[in-house]
């Protein structure tokens, strides 16, 4: 792991990257990572894309890889968040690998070699380990060792870089061959390019009438199911679903209670007058387990976050302030010291490394020590800084920069370069030692010159004795009992409702449809093993106990198991109900108008009055928004150009807000654009269409085959 930890955090070993060669004759075989196009085994196989399967073990080692990346194993709601975004990137590959196959795009070993040999184009995990950190030029020389001595890579590491390095160059190559393909087949033909012009060019001038849908009251239409489920029919895969559950729950709040606020607070107030006469505030509080741990410096009063810091600032040194409540802890905070300290700092210094994680050893400290005092000597004979930087320091980052930097008083520093630059006065030249951790730590000698101090104010160095408030055994045995009574009694969703009604509680209904790989259900976060009980229950069932979440006992009920398909009426309504109601209205509205009826007649029969648009020139075929309409109506401005309405009074028609009668008054035509701004345009329009074009992951996506129960088989 260390090898693959250096090349990836700068290392500077070659054998760091020797490694990987030796996947170049198995990556060109088409032995593509997690590939596997003779079927996972059966115990394994978390789902599929157009009938490959993909094995469990393999993509919980990429999740694996990805939570080391970030750090750690993740838990929770992120742990979902993070399967979701590793599933949703092998089913891409999967996606794309096919089209690429199809299509017969390769990656070639010079390819490959040819971006390992480019400073621009090799991958960024390659540039940091080969990368010379004093020159910042990419080591093209060491990455041709790299590859000479590649064969010598085995095992888990090999994987590793296959994985973090070459994979990702390899697909990244691919992208860009296929995305500029598809982009270059963009184009704008010359006879959409007059339309669209004379289209833009040419603006109606009209007369109509707008009868809004609210002449008739919501109540006055009833919305059948057969209503609903005809419209739904009709757009069948605008509706269509995934299988998947409605659930309800009811929440038994598990947080503290008044009473164990209060008696944390009584627990934290018997500490003070020990924490007042005890000297040493940091055994104090690790004795007594205190949540905020000790903190042996000083911060500005500017910076210090909680509500009381003016109390706190008020309190005489050697005193102790509180019980105060700051989020969810009652604190007691000992102002122990007070100074006045700069919020910006500029200084200098040089760098004599004893050893770093990168390098290990780099020199005894006793060699250090020697030239660590012999550059302070020479500087204060006379010897120029910034040649002393160049020359001897280990810090290139600050090469370039005569050794200088500018921190603020909340900068991550090693503590003893920190106390020096902030605690000590403008004008100190001192020589520390200073260890960091990490992957970039180091353990070595700092020559350091204070050069300028900025907004000097108020510190503290100040011990927080904190406490947790948190539930009692009875308040959780409480929640719990009363959620167990609930499991107990109802075991259908109308017994469920019954009980809530006579016990006053309160059920949280969920429209969302949850599907099986979801973690979430309403507010509830961390719900998987709820939506994992939901999918072996029936419609109508209660779970038989209460999940423990987020501090809370809860018991849900499936409202609804929806097939996949069509969605029923009941579940449909929330999403179509407004829509059919308002063309029942349209009907109702267009029986009150007579044939042939002028917009001037059909304002008045509703007590409307009559509008015109276009005359500012304004009103074209591709205009969003007519002025005085609520939002866009499509319906009205494509009327707008039928000429057939110049004649005539169109025929009323039901639009997105209201029912509307049109007569065109005139056409007129726009100066056409100067050829300058036409090619302009035609450019922009050329652009939207190459985005467009780039947007083919998704056209495949629809087309594949996609099984889906990662989350299912964790």
């Amino acid at each position: 792991m260390q090898i693959i930890q250096n090349i990836r955090d700068k290392g500077t070993a070659i054998v760091i990257g020797v490694i990987a060669l030796s996947l170049i004759g198995f990556l060109l075989m088409d032995a593509n990572t997690g590939s596997n196009r003779s079927g996972a085994s059966r115990s394994t196989v978390i789902g599929s894309v157009n009938g490959e399967d993909i094995d469990g073990n393999e993509f919980n080692k990429r999740v694996a890889s990805v939570e080391e990346q970030n750090g750690g194993k993740s838990s929770g709601p992120e742990s979902y968040r993070l399967r979701q975004g590793v599933w949703d990137q092998v089913v891409a590959e999967k996606i794309f690998m096919d089209e690429i196959e199809k299509v017969g795009i390769t990656f070639s070993p010079e390819e490959m070699s040819s971006i390992l040999y480019n400073s621009d184009e090799a991958p960024q995990t390659l540039k940091q380990a080969f990368t010379d950190p004093k020159t910042g030029v990419y080591d093209v020389e060491k990455v041709k060792e790299w590859w000479k001595q590649a064969k010598k890579g085995k095992g888990e590491d090999l994987a590793k870089i296959s994985e973090q390095v070459i994979e990702p160059m390899r697909i990244t190559s691919l992208y860009t061959k296929y995305n500029s393909m598809i982009t270059a087949g963009a184009y704008y033909p010359a006879w959409m390019q007059e339309m669209e012009t004379a289209e833009n060019n040419t603006f109606a001038n009209i007369t109509y009438a707008s009868i809004p849908y609210n002449v008739i009251s919501d109540s006055a239409v009833k919305v059948t199911d057969d209503e609903i489920n005809a419209y739904v029919s009709k757009r069948k895969k605008l509706f269509k679903q995934e299988a998947g559950r409605i659930i309800s729950y009811v929440a038994f709040n598990a947080n503290p209670s008044l009473a164990d606020s209060n008696k944390t607070r009584e627990t934290v107030a018997a500490l003070k007058a020990e924490f007042l006469k005890d000297s040493s505030e940091k055994n104090f509080l690790a004795r007594n387990v205190s949540t905020i741990p000790f903190y042996d410096g000083y911060v500005l009063k500017s910076k210090m976050q909680m509500a009381a810091k003016d109390s706190i600032a008020a309190t005489a040194t050697g005193n102790v302030f509180g019980p105060y409540l700051d989020g969810g802890n009652y604190v007691l905070a000992k102002v122990m010291a007070t100074r006045t300290m700069p919020d910006s700092v500029k200084c200098r210094h040089i760098l004599i490394k004893i050893a770093d994680a990168q390098a290990g050893d780099i020199r005894p400290d006793s060699v250090a020590r020697k030239l660590i005092d012999s550059i302070k000597a020479a500087i204060a004979g006379g010897a120029d800084f910034n040649s002393m930087v160049i020359k001897y320091s280990d810090d290139g980052g600050s090469k370039e920069t005569k050794g200088e930097y500018k921190f603020s008083s909340t900068s991550q520093l090693v503590d003893s370069f920190y106390r020096t630059i902030f605690y000590e006065p403008v004008g100190t030249k001192k020589i520390v030692k200073g260890q960091s951790g990490g992957q970039q730590g180091y353990i070595g000698y700092h020559y350091i010159e204070v050069l300028e101090q900025w907004k000097q104010e108020p510190a503290y160095k100040v011990a927080y004795m904190a406490k947790d408030i948190v539930p009692s055994d009875e308040t959780v045995n409480n929640a719990n009992i009363q959620a167990t009574k609930l499991a107990g009694s109802a075991r259908t969703l109308k017994q469920l409702d019954e009980y809530v009604a006579k016990n006053g509680l309160s059920k949280v209904s969920n429209p969302a449809l949850i599907k099986e790989n979801d973690y979430q259900v309403g507010n509830l976060q961390n719900a998987r093993e709820i939506v994992r009980w939901a999918f072996d229950a029936k419609q109508g069932e209660v779970s038989a106990e209460a999940f423990n979440m987020d501090n809370q006992y809860v018991v849900a009920v499936v409202e609804k198991v929806q097939a996949e398909g069509l969605p029923d009426a009941k579940t449909a309504r929330p999403m179509v109900e407004a829509e059919v109601r308002n063309r029942k209205k349209a009907d109702e509205i267009i029986k009150k108008l007579k044939p042939g009826t002028s917009p001037e007649e059909a304002a008045a029969a509703f007590g409307k009055t009559v509008q015109t648009a276009g005359a500012d020139s304004t009103l074209t075929f591709g205009a969003n928004i007519i002025p005085g309409i609520g939002g866009n109506e499509p319906k009205l401005i494509g009327a707008a150009f039928n000429k057939e309405w110049q004649s005539k009074a169109s025929a009323p028609f039901g639009g997105s807000f209201g029912v509307y009668v049109v007569k065109i008054n005139s056409f007129g035509s726009k100066p056409a654009p100067a050829a300058e701004e036409a090619a302009k345009m035609n450019e922009q329009r050329l652009q939207s269409m190459k985005q467009q074009a780039g947007a083919w992951f998704n056209a495949l996506k629809k087309q594949a085959t996609i099984k889906d129960k990662h989350n299912k088989v964790n």
